[in-house]
């Protein structure tokens, strides 16, 4: 054994000194898997190769000769914790920039631990007020609740946006949020932007006119900026990232061992089921699959439960019967969960996908995870064992951007040296990665001509002083300067702002009625609703009917159960996953296009006198209590915020309650009164504990 391990050791100094470090790193990360499978320390030789790879945190120090004990010290950061962490050499690299205020576009690999960066960067700088925008609702919750137990005694944590900022903040928001804060905060010490490549419309159409936005507006209050991504190799050079170094950083702290299985299946459909069903059933360990649309996740599920049996856990079995309790028991994923199986998509309640991720980390939960491209915008998640079912990502094929991204979530320092990645679909072809980040013209209505005209080309120019001027002689020049430079307007684009303004200007008996969203007679509601659902036709991802008789029935979410709710909704055809589809439409979209509406005819429409903020409100919560929409973020279900307020423990109707003091009062009463005063089940209480590890305080 000494003498394979004395042979790879020369080997990896035979790398180091041809400059070929990457390969040397990767020599040295299977060394230290033989290590960890064999349960051998490492000897001093290892320990010097670990140094000079810069892998510094996988020094043994009882093992190591001084000058790499020394290293493994020096190299140590406080993040936040009880105890220093030691970073990486690249991790220091970062760090260092950022201490010296250098503003910086960084490419790392997934496994690269940037989140150390960031969190040493907190604890040192001691910044006032930071900003991170991060590309979804999930991953918003995680960033959180990192940061909540490391800062909470220090900096008000805010994520969403009704919160009043302190004297010391760090606001965690989707780029669509972010925006909000503007007025709010006089300066941002740093803007950090994670996954920033989604300000290319190559990699995000929907999404990178707003994150631009956010860029452009906020950029311009901060002091500093730290954009990260990974895969990318080369940053065109463009004006929203021109006073940025690039950094592209090729370091990995995992080995990725590739199984190239899709050249024996040859698209052969059986072949390749019976392949998955032979790598999970031989791998009881962690697997992320990647299907790649919700067809294809169902067509994976159909499998697994066609071919394995339940695994009488009785962890999973309260899970599966929580989830047909409060949900459905003939849904595919009640049934998924009993064999150890869950799903993870953009669609589900954002508590669901959270207490899904939490029993995949938990060493006796699901060992399975199947997901479309929301895996990795969502959470920062990783496994042993990934496996590529299919080379798509919605109905276009992968790119080989996100085909990296993907496979980069095999591994995980400390715990899986080597990552394995099941290939059983042709990947796209390997390519080099270049951003190029262009002006959206959707958000040109949005800038100011004078302000911004750095970032506008001549035609671009001109095309904003025509708009400006169309939109001051519908709405008055002062009107509309105030709107815009409170950037109170939802909607990324500018067009749908004008076409709604014009048809308010022209056809204001059309809007006659809005005030009746306001009523609590529903029927009162469809005429306003068409009216605004065709806005924007072909947005629902449904009928325009069913779209509004899912809003009338939604109202009484509070009051009725979701099995309830979907007995009502069987008529117009809409099942569980129909249910989280178009409730996300209706919290998001159309909340959002029910705010610009608002806006624009309290400056139109004004002798009508209608304000539809309260129904606004309603829709924005999907019509629960505010702040019980809000603990669903936090990983608290509406199901069992039902039961605290049926209980009396905390009073979810009191309009003095913010998401803030709701969790004091949380930390306040504790976990075991509310265990006492609370009717909950088995599985009521295991998400209790999910939730309260959450609002926990680090006290350093």
């Amino acid at each position: 054994m000494e003498d394979i391990v004395f042979d790879q050791c020369c080997k990896i100094n035979y790398l180091l000194t041809s400059k070929k470090d990457n390969e040397a790193r990767e020599e040295l990360i299977k060394l230290l898997d033989f290590h960890n499978s064999e349960k051998i320390e490492y000897n001093p030789l290892v320990n010097h190769l670990i140094r000079e790879t810069g892998l510094f945190p996988y020094l043994q120090q009882e093992t190591s000769n001084w000058e790499e004990r020394y290293i493994y010290e020096i190299f140590k950061v406080n993040i936040g914790e009880e105890k220093p962490v030691t970073l990486h050499r690249e991790q220091s690299f970062l760090l260092k920039k950022l201490l010296e205020g250098k503003n910086i576009a960084v490419s790392a690999p997934t496994s690269f631990g940037k989140s150390f960066v960031v969190d040493a960067f907190i604890k040192i700088k001691k910044p006032k007020n930071v900003i991170i925008i991060v590309p979804t609702i999930a991953l918003t919750d995680e960033t959180r609740r990192r940061l909540y137990k490391k800062f909470a005694h220090e900096y008000k944590i805010i994520t969403t946006t009704e919160v009043e900022p302190a004297e010391k903040n760090i606001f965690i928001f989707p780029q669509e949020r972010a925006i909000n804060y503007l007025e709010k905060v006089e300066y941002f010490d740093i803007m950090i932007i994670d996954e920033f490549y989604k300000a290319s419309n190559l990699f995000d159409k929907t999404r990178s006119p707003s994150l631009v936005k956010a860029i452009i507006k906020i950029g311009a209050k901060s002091k500093q900026k730290y954009f990260l991504a990974p895969n990318i190799s080369t940053l065109e050079e463009n004006p929203f990232t021109a006073d940025m170094e690039f950094i592209h950083l090729d370091f990995n702290t995992v080995f990725l061992e590739k199984h190239e299985l899709y050249k024996t299946i040859n698209k052969n459909s059986e072949l390749k089921s019976n392949t998955l069903i032979e790598i999970l059933k031989f791998k009881e360990t962690k697997s992320l699959i990647y299907a790649g649309t919700y067809t294809n996740i169902e067509n994976v599920s159909n499998i697994i439960l066609s071919k394995f049996q339940e695994k009488n856990s009785v962890l999973l079995n309260q899970f599966a019967n929580w989830l047909g309790n409060n949900y459905d028991y003939n849904w595919s994923l009640t049934n998924l969960i009993k064999r150890g199986t869950g799903i993870h998509n953009g669609r589900l309640h954002r508590s669901l996908s959270q207490i899904q991720i939490k029993l995949f980390e938990d060493e006796n939960g699901i060992n399975n995870i199947i997901s479309t491209s929301s895996i990795i915008e969502g959470v920062n998640t990783s496994a042993e064992n990934v496996i590529i079912w299919m080379n798509k990502n919605g109905s276009s094929n992968l790119n080989d951007f996100t085909y990296r991204n993907i496979i980069g979530r095999g591994g995980r320092m400390f715990k899986h040296f080597i990552g394995k990645v099941y290939i059983l679909d042709k990947p796209p072809v390997n390519t080099q990665t270049t951003l190029n980040i262009e002006f959206p013209e959707e958000i040109l209505g949005d800038l100011d001509s004078k302000k911004h005209d750095n970032l506008l080309t001549r035609e671009q120019l001109a095309r904003l002083i025509l708009y400006q001027d169309e939109m001051g002689s519908i709405l008055g020049v002062e009107v509309y300067n105030r709107l815009k430079s409170e950037s109170l307007f939802q909607s990324s684009n500018s067009e749908l702002i004008k076409s709604i303004s014009i048809d308010m200007s022209v056809n204001p008996e059309s809007w006659n009625g809005l005030n009746y969203l306001n009523s609590k007679n529903r029927n009162q509601w469809d005429k306003s609703l068409y009216k605004i659902i065709n806005l924007q036709p072909g947005n629902w991802e449904t009928k325009n009917s069913t779209f509004v008789e899912f809003i009338k029935i939604l109202r009484n979410n509070w009051f009725k159960s979701i099995p309830e709710l979907l007995k009502d909704l069987e008529p117009c055809d809409i099942g569980i996953d129909e249910f989280f589809k178009l409730e996300k439409n209706v919290t998001f979209k159309f909340a959002s296009l029910l705010k610009d509406v608002n806006i624009l005819q309290k400056e139109l429409l004004k002798e009508k006198n209608y304000d539809i903020s309260k129904f606004i409100a309603y829709i924005s919560h999907a019509f629960l209590p505010s702040v019980v929409f809000q603990l669903e973020e936090y990983g608290l279900p509406r199901m069992i915020s039902k039961k605290i307020h049926k209980s009396g423990v905390i009073n979810f109707y009191d309009q003095e309650l913010t998401i803030h003091s709701v969790i004091e009062s949380f930390n306040f009463i504790g976990i075991k009164k509310i265990r006492d005063k609370v009717e909950l089940d088995e599985f009521d209480n295991y998400i209790l504990e999910y939730f309260f590890d959450g609002i926990k305080i680090n006290q350093t």
